[in-house]
């Protein structure tokens, strides 16, 4: 089936997920009590929404006591660990990239493939939308401070855990609305098939994307791709010349 919209994850389908586990979190987790120190104030907002989530667990957590925002760095580091899709935790992520980047000690991985893919779908005229649990800010520094240049002008739209989870079918429902595209004109590209079963579930084409490094090799029934190079733009969504599992 034809599709006009790609939408895409990141870790394990953009970039390795190596560069994220490996560079991205500890570069946060060793920064984060220095930047609170200094910039606190700056990330009132990531620290109340912090504090509600810490307020709410129900499982034994590093203690948070006291109202300087360096008072949370144990907590942060606690869901930085557990790699936690926790809207406030991403949002002040991306303020700490956003230093590392803009100084030059951050510069993001990409797989090969992702610049010709995003040149050739932009030139058959599709639109390329970003869906990670990664704030919008983090999504767009991976793209704009990549070691293949800034990505950005190819990318029509970002959406990250303030449009809802990623394994809820009404964050897929929503984001096909607020692009203004039928569900099934959307192919989603993800290397998580809980995210990709709710994805099919609102209506959206899918694919599973099985990179070196990724956590599981388990399509569970979803088509692979092991590059960008097997989506085609037209008829089908999989090249059945390609390789596939």
């Amino acid at each position: 089936m034809a599709f006009s919209t790609l939408l895409l994850d990141i870790e394990g389908t953009t970039t390795p997920v190596a560069y994220v586990f490996e560079v991205l979190f500890p570069f946060a987790r060793d920064r984060v009590q220095a930047f609170l120190a200094a910039q606190g104030q700056a990330a009132q907002a990531d620290l109340a929404l912090l504090r509600q989530e810490y307020q709410a667990e129900t499982d034994a957590v590093p203690a948070w006591s006291g109202d300087e925002p360096v008072a949370a760095v144990p907590y942060i580091h606690y869901l930085i660990a557990r790699d936690r899709k926790s809207t406030g935790l991403k949002s002040l992520q991306g303020k700490l990239w956003n230093a590392g980047y803009r100084s030059g000690e951050l510069r993001s991985q990409l797989f090969p493939d992702v610049k010709p893919a995003f040149e050739r779908w932009q030139a058959a005229g599709k639109a390329i939308y970003i869906f990670s649990s990664g704030s919008v800010q983090a999504q767009q520094l991976i793209f704009r401070y990549s070691q293949d240049g800034d990505l950005t002008p190819y990318i029509s739209g970002y959406f990250d855990t303030t449009t809802g989870p990623k394994r809820e079918v009404s964050s897929y429902q929503k984001i096909a609305q607020e692009i203004g595209t039928a569900p099934n004109d959307i192919l989603f590209i993800s290397d998580v098939v809980a995210e990709l079963q709710p994805a099919q579930a609102a209506g959206f084409q899918t694919l599973f994307s099985q990179r070196p490094g990724n956590h599981s090799d388990d399509s569970q029934g979803v088509e692979v791709i092991h590059a960008f190079d097997q989506v085609q733009l037209t008829q089908k969504a999989l090249d059945p010349t390609q390789t596939v599992e």
